[in-house]
């Protein structure tokens, strides 16, 4: 039963992502983002990241943007099955809301560009990917049901059981330092092209237990230990009681003859989970006599689970980009490579069974390619609009376990932007994002999950001198939910649902200035 207990096999994906972009990769790295998400076609210091190539129209000297992020998620998975009913906290109800919160209210980022004729230089530091600390303060389905299915287990086997209790924790944090430089060339009036690379560092971090596991079995409230021990009890005294009688009948013969009642044969079929009556007594005396020891190394075995796992790795990314600019429209266009990365365990505790949680263990997450496009006009000299695709090739991207081969090409984003500025000093901008996840059914998991959206991002900035401008901003995502189903509900090979849900809110400023 408790063997079966795992703080979990995808843990590394727990942590959740407090960004717009893909499965594992940011796009929000300015608080001008947050305001308007249609960047790809920028020429402004945020194009240090959303577009390079764009930076060889900026003024000539030196451009510094500095800013701070701050998000707020939350993960809501209601899942429904059987074994819930038991719970000493859910009132009979087969429904249960498993929650949990991610916050990062300090998430700094600063891009940097130095301009000179035909020639720009600019590097960048940010959160690229993760972002978030995630906190499930009651733990996970994917473990719980092992618990919950317990009960049912017991009754199914004849032992009364009417509930259980248990403590489950789990918290995860996730966090790719990205340090990018570019290097952009004026080709001629119209087009400029850039090469950059980033390097990325892995920092991630996992905590969780499942402790203090009770049982009410017959009107008596059971650890799991001695839960064990009764049961071996139970099957030893069975086994004993039964080589009182003669051993070479089969049951069916004992009952025929009166020796057994037909309850009795029932229950001992319930005891073993199969039909004895065909069976000796010799035979059905030792399939009692090893449940019976089977049950007795169980209880003397610690079945609390731990993991306190800390992860880290860095892989480098290869980027390439192109601007074209003619008259009042700019269009751009930039590829990320795909970055192969592993991430190496360095495990303090690991008491939940699963090897690849060990010390110094290696796993695939390579950050997937990324290819972005992008388009600007200006309507006038205060208006301008802008839009912009982006695909991630996540199905080409190594994952821990080959979730990969469940996504079908990637993720895509489709996003509209624009700015007005109302005065000399003042700017307003607004703009949207519609995400389209590339993910199956089989992708979906408590753990790690990806759901349809669209978000919406608006503020302002405000122009202190001629050349120090501070940005305002805020963004917020809604999520479609996404119902799977189950005949096999975590492994249990009982029904099951989940409804996975999810909430993200992202405040912005920032400081952008020339020199």
């Amino acid at each position: 039963m408790t063997k079966k207990f795992l703080i979990i096999t995808f843990l590394s994906m727990v942590a959740c992502s407090a960004f717009a972009g893909g499965l594992l990769t940011n796009t929000n790295q300015s608080a001008h983002f947050l305001r308007n998400p249609a960047l790809d076609a920028s020429t402004e210091i945020d194009a240090v990241y959303t577009n390079p190539a764009g930076l060889i129209f900026l003024t000539d000297g030196f451009h510094l943007s500095l800013s701070n992020q701050s998000a707020f998620q939350t993960r809501t998975i209601v899942s429904t099955f059987e074994g819930y009913k038991y719970a000493d906290v859910n009132n009979g109800s087969t429904t249960k809301l498993f929650k949990g919160e991610a916050s990062a209210p300090l998430i700094p980022s600063f891009q940097f560009a130095y301009k000179k004729g035909k020639y720009a230089f600019s590097t960048s530091f940010a959160v690229t990917g993760g972002g978030g600390k995630a906190t499930f303060n009651e733990g996970l389905s994917s473990f719980e049901s092992q618990v919950a299915k317990t009960p049912i287990s017991l009754n199914a086997s004849g032992v009364p059981t009417t509930g259980y209790s248990l403590q489950s924790y789990m918290e995860g944090s996730q966090f790719i330092f990205g340090w990018q430089i570019n290097g952009s060339y004026k080709i001629n009036d119209n087009f400029s092209g850039a090469l950059g690379m980033r390097l990325n560092i892995v920092s991630s971090k996992y905590e969780g237990y499942l402790r203090n596991m009770k049982f009410t079995v017959g009107g008596n409230n059971l650890t799991v230990n001695q839960l064990y021990s009764t049961l071996s009890a139970s099957a030893a005294t069975t086994a004993t009681n039964l080589g009182a009688l003669p051993a070479t009948y089969t049951i069916g013969q004992l009952v025929t003859a009166g020796y057994l009642t037909t309850d009795k044969a029932t229950s001992l079929s319930k005891g073993l989970g199969k039909d004895v009556t065909a069976m000796t007594v010799a035979q059905v005396q030792a399939g009692y006599t090893a449940t019976a020891a089977s049950y007795s190394a169980a209880a003397n075995t610690n079945q609390d689970k731990e993991l306190n796992c800390s992860q880290t790795g860095w892989g480098v990314t290869p980027i390439i980009g192109i601007d074209y600019h003619i008259n009042n429209l700019n269009l751009a266009a930039k590829y990320e490579f795909r970055t192969a990365l592993n991430i190496q365990n360095d495990t303090k505790v690991n008491t939940t069974g699963v090897a690849a949680y060990d010390d110094g263990v290696n796993t695939p997450q390579d950050i997937p390619a990324l290819l972005t496009l992008g388009a600007e006009y200006k309507l006038s000299e205060k208006w301008k609009v802008s839009g912009g695709y982006h695909h991630f090739f996540d199905s080409e991207a190594k994952m821990a376990n080959n979730k990969q081969q469940y996504i079908n090409g990637g993720v895509n984003e489709y996003l509209l932007g624009s700015e007005y500025q109302l005065t000399d000093m003042f700017l307003i901008s607004a703009g949207g994002q519609i995400t389209r996840t590339g993910v199956t059914d089989a992708y979906q998991t408590d753990m790690s999950y990806s759901l349809n959206s669209y978000s919406i991002g608006f503020g302002g900035a405000i122009k202190i001198t001629p050349d120090l401008r501070l940005n305002l901003s805020y963004f917020f995502t809604n999520y479609d939910k996404w119902t799977k189903v189950s005949t096999n509900y975590n492994g249990t090979t009982l029904a099951g649902t989940d409804v996975y849900n999810r909430t993200n809110k992202v405040f912005g400023i920032g400081l952008e200035y020339k020199f």
